[in-house]
């Protein structure tokens, strides 16, 4: 769970209650709790400097504070919790108020305490519990992207096999592009890649990418291989496992869905090419040759 040494970010303005938290987490180290853990205990006096070294440190719990100077409350765990969602937070409170606590757990924290009455075992009681409550709400936030990512690429394999493209790879042979063209593959999935960056950054910042063209460019390329929506699917999962490695869930689910309308028109502009490139050419008809009968 811990390595060696826990860094603890102390977000409190008041010296006495400063003094506690260091007093208790000395007196720590002879606690069967602590099971050999040393605490780095850092303080900020205000909100803004807790932001600010959160910005710029890595810690392994918060203690919050929740009346501090430039931020009072419920609204004080908020804005931390916003910033950064994966770290631990512990509230402190001299209040007696039941409902916060239930207000604080419901809007993000890990764990509780009342600073008048706390001694040394509890207090690295809730660290431990806090720091392990949060570490599996990111294993199951991360099992849930994954059932979400495995789910959207079964539809689109079975949209795949479904479709209704009149010429494809299947006519040429059955290798998929991944097998024929290793190196090619990753080309392509890494141009791929480049589009659903570039279409995330369209539709944060209001900027023109003009991705739809470039798609269109893409499936040129793909149809001149003659691909097969088959490959499409493999590009675009290939794709989607990558981007999803160590992301926050928001960043993943922006990269299913903004990547579920990209693969589609992808293979709307596949199907497309091949009407325009093949199909047309089927339907010429040619002139039968002149037979040495109908010579003049």
């Amino acid at each position: 769970m811990l390595s060696d040494l826990c860094k603890i970010l102390l977000i409190e303005d008041s010296s006495d209650n400063i003094k506690l938290i260091e007093r208790l987490l000395l007196r720590s180290q002879d606690s069967s709790l602590a099971e050999g853990l040393s605490f780095a205990l850092t303080s900020a006096d205000s909100l803004s400097q807790g932001i600010e070294r959160l910005t710029t440190e890595k810690f392994d719990v918060v203690l919050l504070n929740l009346m501090l100077p430039d931020s009072k409350g419920i609204n004080t765990l908020i804005t931390i919790r916003e910033q950064f969602s994966k770290v631990p937070i512990i509230v402190q409170t001299d209040s007696e108020d039941e409902t916060l606590v239930v207000k604080a757990f419901q809007l993000g924290a890990d764990g509780y305490l009342h600073t008048q009455n706390l001694d040394s075992n509890f207090l690295v009681y809730e660290i431990r519990l806090a720091i392990e409550r949060q570490e599996y709400i990111v294993k199951l936030e991360l099992l849930q992207q994954q059932k979400q990512q495995e789910l959207e690429f079964q539809e689109l394999e079975q949209r795949s096999n479904l479709g209704n493209t009149s010429i494809t790879a299947r006519m040429f042979g059955s290798e998929t592009l991944r097998e024929s063209v290793p190196d090619l593959f990753e080309e392509l999935a890494q141009t791929y890649g480049k589009l659903l960056d570039l279409a995330l950054e369209e539709r944060a910042y209001k900027v023109e990418h003009h991705i739809s063209d470039r798609l269109r460019t893409l499936a040129d390329k793909l149809g001149f291989l003659k691909a097969s929506p088959r490959d499409i699917v493999d590009i675009h999962t290939k794709t989607l496992r990558e981007k999803n490695q160590d992301v926050r869930m928001a960043k993943a689910q922006a990269y299913i869905s903004e990547g579920r309308l990209m693969v589609l028109e992808l293979m709307g502009y596949l199907t497309s090419f091949y009407r325009k490139y093949y199909i047309g050419l089927s339907n010429i008809k040619f002139s039968p040759l002149p037979t040495q009968e109908n010579e003049p």
